[in-house]
């Protein structure tokens, strides 16, 4: 019997999200559908050292099952470590190899261990003779559907008993996310044995439907569209509202940082708190640091739409939304620029920025101009040193365009230095001549004496000694 048969062949999978898939979020999810969650990745090494990280993040209920652990790292004997402190609080232990964030590429793990194979398997060799529970991995893909193949049947020799395949490469993040590549989940399934979870462009109930009919995988897993529509997997939108405040109490039967709470409420009123009428129930929201501030934004929300909602007032602000046509007050995924698109627009504002800095240096000072054509080293000056140079030619009454030199180097001498030197120079001399320079602040002189002093009073010296000497 396979790992995913075990775990009762479960079709609806919550990804694992750091900062967001906490035990309440995870509790949601399985009243609304889901029917497999992961923790949030948790990084092996600190689960190992710090016992309070290590009760946090096994913080669960009996109801929140089948579960799944998820780490990262890069050294098989501590993520063995960790699996083996972990192993008896969940259904399997997954290793992450698709976060693309620049920390994993800091700390080298996630993606950024897809092109270390022979680690890899290490990883996952150590980590399934280990432990007692299975041992799954949650991956991206590469360019090449080849590549992306033989990737995952080397992972399955070294022992991973069911794979996540995320449809995307690990340089598609951010505004450059774009669409996952279902065709090379497709081909990964087609070529291992093991149970295959896709993961990528699902954002309602018929695209679960339509991936697992083109892929034929085992099952889909959501992230982003689940945290903006945690009922995605019924099929419904419910009103942001009512999941915010059954979100709420959960929260309060099973405690977790006021952040998480914070992340979830900004995910869910995305499109409300995008209105201009609801910039103050914004800013309450980003400022509010308890739950009772939470609550208070939700019955807001709930005052103004609910009575949209069922009808009884008429919607009569002007909203417009190219995502879907549902109002701002129903759970919806957000659609992300295109990359093409994204592009674009970066390329208008370097373009701006650019016609700006020309006419920046059209407006140049007559001076800056000479300066930077006589100099060759000029010539090449960065944006920030010509800025300095302009600022050199302005009339501040308050800068001193001629000053006297330092009697011991080139720099400026101190206005009030008693010896005509700069402070670095006067700090040096006050040192070896024992002097005070008021004018910089330099009292060496004042304190020896009252060290001496401080000392004499401490530790007086016996009479008997003074006479014997």
């Amino acid at each position: 019997m396979s790992v995913w048969e075990r775990l009762g062949s479960p079709r609806y999978v919550v990804a694992p999200m750091v900062d967001a898939s906490e035990l309440a979020w995870r509790m949601l999810c399985r009243r609304h559908g889901a029917q497999l969650c992961y923790t949030p990745m948790l990084h092996s090494s600190v689960f190992v050292k710090h016992p309070r990280y290590r009760e946090v993040s096994l913080a669960s209920c009996p109801e929140d099952r089948p579960l799944i652990i998820q780490f990262c790292g890069n050294d098989p004997a501590v993520m063995l470590e960790a699996a083996k402190l972990a192993e008896a609080h969940c259904d399997a232990i997954d290793i992450n190899l698709g976060c693309p964030q620049a920390i994993a590429k800091r700390g080298r793990y996630g993606a950024f261990l897809q092109d270390d194979w022979e680690l890899l398997s290490k990883i996952v060799q150590t980590l399934s003779q280990g432990v007692s529970v299975p041992i799954t991995c949650k991956v991206r893909v590469f360019d090449s559907v080849e590549k992306s193949v033989q990737y995952a049947q080397m992972l399955e020799t070294a022992g991973c008993k069911m794979l996540t395949v995320h449809g995307r490469t690990r340089e598609q993040k951010g505004p450059l996310t774009g669409l996952a590549s279902w065709a090379h989940i497709k081909a990964v399934r087609d070529n291992v044995r093991i149970p295959v979870i896709a993961n990528g462009n699902i954002q309602c109930l018929a695209d679960v439907e339509r991936c697992l009919q083109e892929v034929g995988c085992e099952a889909v897993m959501t992230a982003e569209g689940n945290l903006h529509n945690p009922c995605l997997f019924e099929g419904c939108s419910p009103p942001v509202y009512e999941v915010a405040q059954e979100y709420l109490e959960l929260v309060e039967c099973y405690p977790c940082p006021t952040s998480y709470v914070r992340g979830h409420l900004f995910k869910l009123f995305h499109e409300c708190l995008s209105l201009p009428s609801n910039s103050d129930l914004r800013n309450q929201l980003a400022k509010g640091p308890s739950i009772s501030d939470f609550k208070a934004v939700v019955e807001r929300l709930r005052a103004i739409y609910e009575p949209i909602h069922e009808g009884r007032q008429l919607w009569t602000q002007e909203y417009t939304s190219y995502d879907m046509e549902l109002p701002p007050w129903i759970c919806k995924p957000r659609v992300r620029m295109a990359p093409e698109e994204h592009i674009k627009k970066m390329e208008a504002v370097v373009s701006a920025d650019t016609a700006t800095v020309d006419e920046k240096e059209n407006n140049m000072t007559t001076a800056v101009k000479r300066a930077k054509r006589e100099s060759s080293s000029e010539a090449n000056m960065s944006k920030k040193k010509l800025k300095k140079l302009q600022k050199r030619q302005s009339d501040n009454p308050h800068c001193r365009k001629v000053f006297e030199k330092c009697c011991q180097c080139p720099n400026p001498v101190g206005l009030k230095c008693e010896f005509s030197m700069c402070k670095a120079c006067c700090k040096t001399k006050c040192y070896l001549e024992n002097w005070d320079c008021p004018g910089h602040r330099i009292l060496t002189r004042t304190r020896r004496e009252r060290a001496r002093t401080h000392a004499a009073t401490q530790n007086p010296e016996p009479q008997s000694q003074l006479i014997c000497r």
